[in-house]
């Protein structure tokens, strides 16, 4: 069945569909050995030969989905060109997976390793819907008033943010923790916002995407996701069950 080149890219496990729109636009991939830059190429699997960087594409036999408890000082990242460690580092000898959204260096917490780039656009994509939730740490005096400024939204790059659902947890000395629930996927846009209302984020953990918790995975450590956690993903993100 022909599909369009970036959907069929994200499903060979190249990257997410919106990575793979960027890798078109930048002369890197061709069709039947000719470099493509409409991003509205429709191809045929199985007929048309597909090529990214001079690396021959084909569809993975299976998706696979795994969740990842990321450490801090590790990137979310498929490589990174200055030599830093990776997610893709703690999975072994696997190359063909990219992680779901972003977590900047010094975050902690879930993150999805797939090959599957139209779930992964649909975790990620604002228009899905799909909540985060992240335990957070705040530095310093975090008062009341500052709370219910960041609740409200804030204004990020020039647009007043969603409303965010925020839980008072704990106090402990010298800081608050708190419960974010959000589902803006802006880089660092947890810390971004508590700095838009002068507040220090000094911990930042992800404990759930849509309906995948962290749970008791470790720091570092990685597990396959059961396939009713994948259908349970793929309904919060408003994709039918095949």
């Amino acid at each position: 069945m022909a599909e369009r080149l970036q959907k069929y890219l994200a499903r060979c496990g190249v990257a997410s569909r919106r990575a793979c729109e960027r890798l078109i636009e930048s002369r890197r991939v061709k069709v039947n050995g000719r470099v493509v830059t409409l991003q509205g190429t429709v191809v045929e699997p199985g007929r048309d030969h597909v090529e990214v960087d001079g690396r021959v594409i084909s569809a993975p036999a299976h998706l696979r989905h795994l969740a990842l408890h990321k450490p801090p000082g590790v990137l979310s990242a498929a490589s990174d060109p200055r030599g830093r460690r990776t997610v893709l580092d703690l999975i072994p000898g696997d190359r063909r997976l990219f992680p779901v959204g972003r977590l900047d260096i010094a975050s902690e917490g879930l993150i999805v390793l797939t090959d599957d780039g139209d779930l992964a656009l649909r975790l990620t994509h604002p228009r899905h819907g799909v909540d985060k939730e992240y335990r957070v740490l705040l530095g310093g005096k975090a008062d009341d008033a500052a709370l219910l400024r960041w609740g409200d939204g804030v204004v990020l790059d020039g647009v007043l943010t969603k409303p965010v659902r925020l839980e008072d947890l704990e106090s402990i000395t010298g800081g608050r923790w708190v419960r974010v629930v959000l589902q803006d996927g802006r880089y660092r846009v947890v810390r971004r916002m508590a700095e838009a209302v002068g507040l220090r984020v000094e911990r930042l953990i992800r404990v759930r995407i849509g309906s995948l918790h962290l749970g008791s995975l470790a720091p570092s450590k990685w597990r396959p996701l059961l396939r009713g956690e994948v259908d349970a993903l793929r309904a919060a993100s408003g994709r039918a069950i095949p």
